[in-house]
């Protein structure tokens, strides 16, 4: 298997990108030949993309991939990656993506980029979620520093609204370049603030039950190895 471009460590300092492109071309080269997996959103995984067609180029690489966002689904058919839909699949073999927040569970908290729907939809159909994160994404409690999405129709979405911050949270609707931010499945976001998440999957289950969330960005229980980079571009592998 080729290895990945050899990353400069002297430049860490003005290169934010060194963590990234380093935990996902770990994470990019545990895919193996023939299989079909799904592809995460975000800034991180770009670079798993990037990897992924570096070794179709180079390796023969024959790999499918099922998008979690439109905007995935477009920067993978930039890099010649062959797409599936996931109603045509049974399973994915492999599931790649980042994460916001990873507690010592690998429970998670996703969706800063507004496509954890889709994200728990293709996580649950494979057979690992492969997480891949820099050191500062790992954290003792869940929601702490970083806002829980929870997505809602907008059909009565004041009412869901009540019924999430029932369960202890303030809520603020996401907004983008100063309108309400629709996700691609044609929802709203409300960031939820908790002082820190003790029981995740109390809480998952909670916001599964309620009557007009769609879904939300807890990941309990659905993850697989986590490929975590330090600033410096080390990687190491939680199992």
């Amino acid at each position: 298997m080729a290895s990945p471009k050899p990353i400069d460590y002297g430049a860490r300092m003005t290169d934010p990108n060194v963590a990234k492109r380093a935990a996902a071309y770990a994470a990019a080269n545990l895919v193996q030949d023939g299989t079909t997996i799904g592809l995460g959103s975000g800034s991180t995984f770009l670079f798993v993309l990037e990897r992924l067609a570096e070794r179709i180029r180079n390796e023969g690489l024959k790999v499918r991939g099922t998008p979690t966002s439109n905007g995935t689904a477009a920067a993978a058919q930039a890099h010649g990656i062959p797409l599936v839909a996931l109603e045509d699949i049974e399973q994915l073999d492999l599931a790649i993506d980042g994460a916001d927040e990873v507690d010592p569970q690998k429970n998670l908290i996703k969706g800063g980029g507004a496509a954890h729907t889709r994200e728990r939809i293709v996580a649950a159909t494979a057979k690992e979620l492969v997480v891949i994160v820099g050191e500062n994404k790992m954290i003792d409690v869940l929601g702490k520093a970083f806002r829980l999405p929870v997505e809602v129709l907008p059909f009565g979405w004041t009412h869901a609204r009540r019924r999430v911050e029932a369960t202890g949270c303030t809520t603020e609707l996401r907004q983008k370049d100063g309108q309400t931010l629709v996700t691609d499945n044609g929802n709203w976001i409300l960031d939820c603030t908790y002082p820190g998440i003790a029981d995740p999957a109390a809480l998952a289950k909670d916001l599964d039950s309620m009557v007009g969330v769609v879904d939300h960005g807890l990941f309990v229980g659905m993850t697989g190895r986590v490929v975590i980079a330090s600033d410096a571009g080390d990687v190491r592998i939680l199992p």
